[in-house]
């Protein structure tokens, strides 16, 4: 697939080769000499290094796979993780996390909770004013009233 574009009246064309056998992503830039605008490409791929989520469970450090967090929550002063492993104790803040984790699989329901959507068994619509949720590990968490329009609107109800 390739394409032209025009940066501020400098001509640059864009090329993508999709190969199944291809086992990484890999990015050649070619260019004439090392230009501001090859440096400007060159940082922003630089911005988007892979962010790991690690966290702390009976004093040994593990790296967690983002699709293994069931819930992701703050108490005690601390953010926790939840795996069909057990609960981690996590470095980041609940914000940090909530702008790392991917947006399609993880919804804040509160301001002190955060759940994967792929982990939920079912929404109980029937209480009044919230939601309670019902995750894969059977914990139940409770949509926030400020977020229970925000989780309907993602529900489609």
């Amino acid at each position: 697939m390739e394409s032209g574009t025009e940066e501020g009246g400098v001509s640059m064309q864009v090329e993508i080769k999709i190969d199944s056998s291809c086992e990484e992503t890999k990015v050649i830039v070619l260019a004439s000499s090392m230009t501001e605008e090859v440096a400007e490409i060159i940082a922003r791929l630089a911005e988007h290094e892979p962010h790991l989520i690690s966290g702390i469970q009976d004093g040994k450090l593990k790296v967690l796979e983002e699709t293994s967090l069931i819930r992701v929550y703050a108490g005690s002063g601390k953010v926790f993780g939840v795996t069909e492993e057990g609960e981690y104790v996590l470095k980041k803040r609940l914000y940090e996390l909530e702008e790392l984790l991917d947006k399609t699989k993880f919804v804040r329901i509160s301001n002190s909770e955060i759940i994967n959507l792929k982990k939920v068994k079912h929404f109980d619509l029937s209480f009044t004013g919230t939601i309670c949720v019902r995750l894969s590990d059977g914990t139940a968490a409770y949509v926030s009233r400020r977020y229970v329009n925000k989780i309907k609107k993602i529900l489609g109800v």
